[in-house]
C-alpha cells in the first residue's frame, strides 16, 4: 500500500464556504477527504471546482441539510454503498462508501440527537444501532477499511474541555458514549486518541460564548482504521489553523497519515 493522508471535515455548508475547502486542499493535499453536511443538493455540489482542483468525487446531497461526500485526489473514487443498511426508509443523505487509492472509506454523519430525549434522540441511536452491525463486516474485512466522519460522540471527559457544560447534551449522553465504544470494541482504532492517548485533542469548537478562542473544544470528529489498516497508521492529528479563517465552519479538518509499509 502506498503512503496515503486521509482526512476528515464536516465542512457545514460546501457552497459558503468553498473558498476555505479549496485553501486547505491546496495547503494540505489530503489523499482523500471526506465530507459532512454538505448543505446542498446534488445538482448544486461543486463538483467542477472540486475537479479543477485536482479531486475526483462522490456524493449525496441533501438540500439545506446533511450530505456527505468523498474526494479522491488525482483519482475518481469508486462508489460502493450509497446509505446504510438497515436505514432504506432514511430521507437523510447520511452515509457514503467508495474505494479510493487502495482503501475502502466509509464516510458518515451520524445524527445530532438533540434535544434528549425525544424522537431526535431515539433517531440518533438506531442509526447507531445500525451503524454498529454494518461495521462488524467492515472491521473483519482483509481489505484496508477507515470509518471517518462526524460522529456526534463524545467518547470521554477527556474529549472535551468541560463536560459539565454538555450534560444534558445528546453528544455526551451515556447511550451514545456505549454505542462508540461497542464500535471500538469489534476492533476498531481510533487513530488520533490512539496516537495521542494523553492528549487535549479538539475538533469543534461551537460559534457560541467565545468557544474557539477559549479552545473550549470537542473532539467528535472520528478515523476508525480496521485491523487491516490499523497496522499502517504513522500519524493523526487536526489542521486547527481552518478553524480561524475567515467564515470558517466550527468543526476543523481531522486526518491521518498511513505508512507504504506497516509499523512494527
Amino acid at each position: 500500500m502506498k503512503a496515503l493522508k486521509i482526512a476528515t471535515f464536516n465542512i457545514n455548508g460546501i457552497r459558503s464556504r468553498l473558498p476555505g475547502l479549496l485553501a486547505w486542499l491546496e495547503r494540505e493535499q489530503p489523499d482523500i477527504a471526506c465530507l459532512q453536511e454538505l448543505k446542498a443538493a446534488d445538482k448544486d455540489f461543486p463538483r467542477q471546482a472540486l475537479e479543477a482542483a485536482g479531486y475526483g468525487c462522490v456524493y449525496q446531497g441533501q438540500p439545506a441539510w446533511n450530505g456527505v461526500a468523498i474526494l479522491a485526489r488525482d483519482s475518481e473514487p469508486l462508489e460502493v454503498r450509497r446509505g446504510l443498511p438497515g436505514m432504506q426508509d432514511d430521507s437523510q443523505s447520511r452515509y457514503l462508501e467508495a474505494a479510493a487509492h487502495g482503501v475502502l472509506v466509509a464516510c458518515l454523519y451520524l445524527p445530532n440527537g438533540n434535544p434528549q430525549p425525544g424522537p431526535k434522540f431515539d433517531y440518533k441511536l438506531a442509526w447507531f444501532e445500525n451503524l454498529i452491525m454494518h461495521a462488524q463486516g467492515l472491521c473483519e474485512s482483509e481489505h484496508p477499511t477507515v470509518l471517518a466522519g462526524d460522529f456526534n460522540v463524545v467518547p470521554t471527559d477527556q474529549d472535551i474541555y468541560n463536560p459539565r457544560s454538555w450534560l444534558k447534551d445528546a453528544l455526551l449522553q451515556p447511550e451514545s458514549r456505549a454505542c462508540y465504544q461497542r464500535l471500538l470494541g469489534q476492533g476498531w482504532i481510533d487513530a488520533v486518541r490512539h496516537l495521542h492517548p494523553d492528549e487535549r485533542v479538539y475538533t469543534f469548537w461551537d460559534y457560541f460564548r467565545n468557544h474557539w478562542a477559549r479552545n473550549a473544544g470537542l473532539r467528535i470528529d472520528h478515523l476508525l482504521l480496521n485491523r487491516a489498516l490499523a497496522p499502517y497508521l504513522k500519524a493523526a492529528g487536526v489542521d486547527a489553523w481552518v478553524r480561524n479563517e475567515p467564515k470558517a465552519s466550527d468543526h476543523a479538518p481531522t486526518w491521518i497519515e498511513l505508512g507504504s509499509r506497516k509499523r512494527r
